[in-house]
């Protein structure tokens, strides 16, 4: 099979661990299979904003005073945040490990100057969630792409348990030009179909199309034992659980964002510091979607609680899909249960092979 011409849009470049190592997975993964694949380098205002130094929130622009005022607050953070350490190893990340192209502001650009490609690709993560601006945008449901070209979205995240009543009429107009549609979530299967969306087809995360052996090559080893914490609410349950279990481990605790009560915090990190922080750990304890993925992956130990947000549709899909719902906890355990490896391996690599085919049927332009 002659390799394609493929072009991917996704949200790459925000700063998020899991947002960077979707796009680096699937890109490897499609450049591995032998195609000429780069990453579209779409980076809207409201993608970008936490990182202009003059940016205004439109409430406190009415007057010259209240304009200087908020900038006098906000323009040093942003001078430590744009020139931190964090945000320089997620640039070199982007630099090293994605192919990207120029850099496109709007969906209007994309139209005048498009990116020329065989098959273009709405990638993963929460592309389509209409709780955020980019869940509105038209671009990542490639609107700017002609009808004469293949249009495919893989492992697109709406999150959400519902799909708002003012936003049924976008995403369906917008999805009945596309030749294939897979999504993340088996719950965005049901809500696709709902509107309208037929032959929807459930994939995994990118993270899960490269093997243990290629995620382990990113990682530096560490000697100490410890217990990782990935926590975005501040959450008691999180924080008793990991001091649980680091006690009967007789482990450190380890952060990945600040809080009050762990030995070492790793907030100036970038995204292969992240795999590494979670290949070492003795036990992961998070309400992030990609720790746990990483955990599944790489084999570890594991909790994962609701977020406080209504965005958790995507965690409970997810240890669903390899039979460990009882990962998806509430409140304290009474105890650290092993998770039975071996047992997972068969739906692992069933789930994996399956969204492998969804590729290469597409790649082959063959029906589902």
């Amino acid at each position: 099979m002659v390799g394609k011409k493929i072009k991917i849009i996704t949200c790459h470049d925000v700063y998020n661990a899991g947002a960077s190592l979707q796009a680096y997975a699937l890109q490897k993964y499609l450049l591995n299979l032998g195609n000429d694949v780069k990453t579209i380098d779409y980076k809207p205002d409201y993608l970008s904003q936490h990182y202009y130094l003059w940016n205004i929130n439109p409430r406190f622009s009415n007057h010259l005073f209240t304009k200087f005022i908020y900038l006098l607050i906000k323009v040093p953070k942003r001078v430590l945040k744009r020139f931190s350490k964090r945000k320089r190893m997620y640039d070199q990340f982007k630099k090293r490990y994605l192919r990207i192209t120029k850099c496109y502001k709007s969906n209007e650009q994309l139209k005048r100057n498009l990116p020329q490609a065989d098959i273009y690709i709405a990638g993963s993560d929460q592309i389509w969630n209409p709780l955020f601006e980019n869940g509105k945008d038209p671009a990542f449901y490639l609107d700017f792409v002609p009808n004469d070209k293949m249009k495919v979205s893989y492992a697109a995240s709406l999150s959400v348990e519902e799909i708002p009543e003012e936003n049924k009429a976008f995403v369906r107009s917008s999805l009945l030009t596309f030749d294939y549609v897979s999504v993340r979530e088996k719950s965005a299967v049901e809500l696709l179909e709902s509107i309208g969306i037929k032959n929807v087809i459930n994939v995994l995360d990118p993270v899960f199309l490269l093997d243990k052996q290629e995620w382990e090559d990113l990682c530096k080893k560490e000697s100490e034992s410890y217990v990782l914490v990935y926590d975005f609410d501040k959450s008691e349950e999180i924080k008793e659980t990991a001091k649980m279990i680091a006690n009967e481990k007789r482990a450190k605790i380890y952060s990945v964002l600040s809080c009050d009560y762990a030995d070492k915090i790793f907030e100036k990190f970038g995204p292969k510091e992240f795999v590494s922080l979670i290949y070492n750990a003795e036990c992961v304890i998070s309400n992030s979607f990609h720790a746990t993925a990483f955990s599944i992956i790489l084999q570890k130990d594991f909790y994962v609680f609701n977020r406080s947000w209504k965005i958790n549709t995507r965690m409970r899909d997810l240890v669903a899909a390899f039979g460990l719902r009882e990962r998806l906890i509430e409140k304290k355990p009474n105890k650290l249960d092993k998770i039975n490896w071996q047992q997972i391996d068969k739906i692992y690599n069933e789930k994996v092979k399956k969204s492998k085919e969804f590729i290469d049927k597409f790649l082959k332009g063959q029906a589902l």
